[in-house]
């Protein structure tokens, strides 16, 4: 039977979260999981981080392919899909809840939907990383009536719409999600009730101030896709 999800995870050097990650899907209710490949798109790590995704072979459909930056792993992952769906994930990410999956499935399908996103929450950290998180939170789903946001974390897309649109750009130097996310249709797109669990590390390595201006600057130009083609160092430093 042919499988209805293929999931992708760049990754590079993530040895110490994407058993979080992993462990999580194990543990998800939805019914053709164990048809599902999981796509670890593994950016040249160095520290066990092939060893450990393979160590899941005997619980999960797990295949290890090159990837780079995230854009590239993606798609990357997304070129060796033949499901009707595409699940991209970030390797920091955890899913808490067992049946986030098969809901958002289960949306996909009934509304025929493009994409499906879900929410953030920190798994550690303080007030100012919730606050970040709720405020990313709360612009999600205020676009989601005017021009829909989704980010990495969690992106659930039809695979032939994710081409139609030209997958994820390789030339973006950042927030390569959201240029993706806000070619699709507001009627096409919904924020499944749940969430999924990363770490403050982002706004460790920039900073919280940073990372609330790179995102200010980001719905600033919104329509100015060539203003995320130039490096504004995110990627080298985070």
């Amino acid at each position: 039977m042919q499988a209805e999800l293929t999931i992708v995870i760049p990754a590079k050097n993530e040895v110490a979260m994407l058993p979080k990650l992993l462990n999580s899907l194990c543990l998800q209710d939805y019914a053709g999981m164990g048809e599902t490949r999981v796509l670890v798109a593994d950016a040249g790590s160095t520290d066990g981080t092939v060893e450990v995704a393979l160590g899941y072979c005997d619980r999960l459909q797990v295949e290890v392919i090159a990837g780079g930056l995230p854009s590239v792993g993606r798609n990357a992952g997304a070129r060796l899909a033949k499901s009707k769906y595409v699940l991209f994930l970030d390797a920091d990410v955890e899913l808490p809840e067992p049946t986030l999956l098969r809901r958002a499935l289960w949306r996909m399908r009934r509304r025929e939907l493009h994409l499906v996103t879900t929410n953030i929450a920190c798994r550690e950290g303080g007030f100012l990383d919730d606050a970040l998180y709720a405020g990313n939170n709360l612009m999600q789903y205020a676009g989601s009536f005017v021009k829909p946001f989704a980010t990495g974390m969690f992106m659930l897309f039809d695979r032939e719409v994710f081409w139609e649109l030209g997958g994820f750009n390789e030339r973006a130097l950042f927030a390569e999600d959201y240029l993706l996310s806000k070619g699709v249709a507001t009627s096409r797109f919904r924020i499944v009730r749940g969430k999924v669990l990363t770490t403050n590390r982002r706004f460790q390595k920039l900073g919280h101030l940073r990372m609330v201006l790179m995102f200010l600057q980001t719905a600033l130009h919104s329509w100015d896709d060539e203003y995320f083609l130039r490096d504004r160092g995110y990627w080298g430093e985070a």
